[in-house]
């Protein structure tokens, strides 16, 4: 099993980037797992004390199970992956059955900021786009998909969402092993990788 780890700031295009992978390679040998799905369990608190929790500090993500998961599937094992809901800022109990594939994906902005994670990744690529692209793209996504408002998306961006990018994710560019601008479409560096996926494939 190949396992690819993409990481980058908040807006900076990870997605398009997985989907377009995903596109080009052979239906039902890619999996995907999102940092997303492994945000802490936070129902021993209130709706108000998990409003105020720092979703973009490497402790609200736990590590421990997505690690778990990954030797699992690395094992040839199905697992678990939980679901999270951005609405409710928690995991919502129920978990999607997720089966070993030839490659697994594992998207998310922290993935590269903690060392085990990192050591399972056979590939390490860093998606780049400028703060004001990134910005306008949160902004657009907050308020459409997760149904936030423009001052909420505002405040936490200045807040935790910018010094957390500057101190955790940005750094981590020194681990990838490609790194892919993407502030225009960058079809040479995807090619690069999907290359890459169908030697070891």
């Amino acid at each position: 099993m190949l396992i690819i780890g993409i990481a980058g700031g908040t807006g900076c295009g990870k997605t398009t980037v997985v989907n377009t992978i995903l596109k080009e390679l052979p239906e039902g040998e890619v999996g995907v797992i999102s940092q997303d799905s492994y945000y802490k369990d936070t129902s021993h608190l209130s709706f108000e004390e998990r409003v105020k929790i720092n979703f973009d500090h490497p402790r609200s993500i736990d590590f421990e199970l997505l690690e778990q998961h990954l030797i699992e599937l690395r094992a040839g094992n199905s697992i678990n992956q939980p679901v999270y809901s951005f609405v409710k800022h928690n995991r919502t109990g129920d978990v999607i059955v997720t089966k070993p594939r030839k490659v697994m994906i594992v998207e998310g902005i922290l993935i590269l900021s903690h060392a085990e994670i990192r050591d399972l990744f056979d590939i390490k690529i860093y998606v780049h786009a400028d703060s004001d692209e990134r910005l306008i793209r949160r902004l657009r996504r907050d308020i459409t998909e997760r149904g936030r408002d423009i001052n909420e998306v505002l405040q936490r961006y200045q807040s935790t969402l910018k010094p957390m990018h500057q101190q955790f994710i940005e750094p981590m560019k020194e681990y990838a092993d490609i790194i892919i601008p993407n502030n225009k479409y960058n079809t040479v560096a995807v090619d690069i990788v999907k290359t890459i996926i169908n030697e070891r494939l």
